[in-house]
């Protein structure tokens, strides 16, 4: 029995599927296949089901599963701790980003706290994918993602996960300047009720935005119609200003604005808010990596000249003794 067996059987336990598992691996399937099937020789017990659509774990397999992340989890220990006497960070982070935080990706330029992290530690594998918040908040969970920038469609972070809030601005109602909506030259909002006919231009289903517009509409009593989906704030804009429908946005500034010829009205009654947030477990990041990433992140994307409050996480596990609290932080943004 070797690390990398028990690794293989880890993974294919948590992907439910040996392509994929291989895929994660970045391995080819029949070797990970091959070695699972050697572990469970040495062992004498089948530790998948391979019988059924998707792997499953056999009562062994459930039982040996937890060994097998903390043999895993020592092994690492045992490198990092060598690695920590001659001042080297190495390892792998996983760090989500959602396709509508993109914005705020830009506005504190993820691009270069990426490229200034790997020059001080060159050893230090960073992953980055785009999803939706949903499929994010699911994936920290599980301990594929170690760090997420999502968009939040709840006030409270879920059970086990910590947020500190990057972006929180209203959301407008963006529409081309002869649309039925502008009443009067001087009209600055909207009621939320008089969008439940029109046609509405939003982000896609799972996003932070879109769960914020479809509580408030589901909450006001109707069922708003969706007419165009993206997944970039400033194209659902330009489908707007050609007269598609109601662009559904985070607020824009007036320079923005007029250059995509459109006027904003602020949607009230009730007022919606956009958030962004940078989020993580908890009980913090499993690798040393991954916990020096979030503290840089963290000191990174604080909005600068604003004092960040501290806001209780609602229904998180207690963190371990060797797992110090992050506390909770909500920064308004600059903007």
């Amino acid at each position: 029995m070797d690390i990398r067996q028990l690794r293989y059987f880890v993974t294919v336990a948590e992907e439910a599927n040996f392509t994929r598992a291989a895929a994660r691996l970045h391995l080819a399937q029949p070797g990970v296949s091959a070695q699972v099937r050697q572990l469970e020789k040495e062992l004498g017990h089948p530790l998948l089901d391979r019988s059924g659509r998707s792997v499953t774990l056999t009562e062994v397999g459930e039982a040996v599963l937890p060994y097998a992340r903390a043999a895993i989890t020592a092994v690492e220990a045992v490198r990092q701790t060598a690695d920590e006497f001659t001042g080297l960070l190495r390892g792998h982070v996983n760090l989500g980003l959602v396709s509508g935080a993109a914005a705020a990706a830009h506005e504190f330029d993820l691009a270069a706290i990426l490229a200034d992290f790997h020059e001080d530690h060159p050893q230090v594998e960073i992953a980055l994918t785009e999803d939706t918040s949903e499929r994010m908040l699911a994936a920290l969970h599980r301990g594929e993602l170690d760090i997420a920038v999502i968009g939040l469609a709840d006030e409270e972070p879920p059970p086990g996960i910590s947020l500190q809030v990057l972006v929180d601005e209203p959301l407008v109602a963006a529409v081309a300047p002869d649309d039925p909506a502008l009443t009067s030259p001087d009209r600055t909002s909207i009621p939320l009720a008089e969008l439940r006919d029109r046609p509405l231009i939003s982000l896609p289903r799972g996003t932070g935005l879109r769960g914020v517009l479809d509580r408030a509409c589901a909450q006001a009593g109707f069922r708003h119609r969706v007419a165009f989906e993206a997944a970039a704030p400033l194209f659902l804009a330009q489908l707007a200003a050609r007269g598609l429908g109601v662009a559904v946005v985070p607020a824009l500034s007036a320079g923005a604005a007029s250059a995509f010829g459109l006027r904003t009205l602020e949607i009230t009654e009730p007022r919606l808010r956009g958030r962004v947030a940078l989020a993580w477990r908890t009980d913090g990041p499993s690798s040393p990596a991954g916990a020096v990433f979030l503290n840089l992140l963290r000191t990174a994307l604080t909005a600068p000249g604003t004092d960040p409050r501290t806001v209780e996480c609602a229904r998180t596990p207690t963190p371990t003794p060797s797992s110090p609290p992050l506390s909770v932080t909500a920064a308004p943004a600059s903007r």
